[in-house]
């Protein structure tokens, strides 16, 4: 099988467990037992404690995963639902809404933790912020070096006092 396959496989079987894309061993969030409230069902952790692998790099990070992959795959749901129940049954149209809507509204609420795992491995699929290296039990893979801080810039003087007139 094809390298980039095997791995895209991994990353996508990692997503589907709700693991970690890197190492495959912890998880991206709470898990359920744990969770109290919707915050914490919707939040991912920061990182993960084994690799230390950033799952949100950015304010944001996750709205195309929202858009796209959960209300995405919501819409194309709805869609078949429809087309199935108007084309095998005639429902009147409070009927035909209440039974589009609802599973719809119910399959987003789920899914929402899976299409942010989803973003995050085909995110580290495309764009690792890794390199490859051999002989590791890490799946192949070794954290960059962290980068050099951003010179700040140097303190400013405090102005002068102006000088007395004589």
């Amino acid at each position: 099988m094809n390298h980039d396959l095997r791995r895209a496989m991994t990353y996508f079987f990692r997503a589907c467990l709700l693991k970690c894309p890197e190492c495959g061993k912890k998880p991206v969030f709470i898990p359920l037992l744990r969770v109290r409230s919707l915050r914490d069902y919707f939040t991912p952790l920061d990182g993960c404690p084994r690799c230390g692998y950033a799952y949100e790099r950015e304010t944001g990070y996750f709205l195309l995963s929202i858009w796209a992959i959960n209300y995405g795959g919501g819409s194309l749901l709805g869609i078949a639902i429809y087309c199935f129940l108007e084309f095998f049954y005639q429902l009147s149209l409070p009927m035909l809404l209440v039974s589009v809507i609802t599973p719809v509204v119910l399959f987003n609420f789920l899914f929402a933790r899976h299409s942010k795992s989803l973003f995050l491995a085909l995110d580290h699929y495309f764009d690792p912020h890794t390199k490859p290296d051999s002989g590791n039990d890490d799946g192949g893979n070794v954290k960059e070096p962290p980068k050099n801080p951003p010179p700040t810039a140097p303190h400013p003087t405090p102005p002068r006092e102006p000088m007395a007139l004589r």
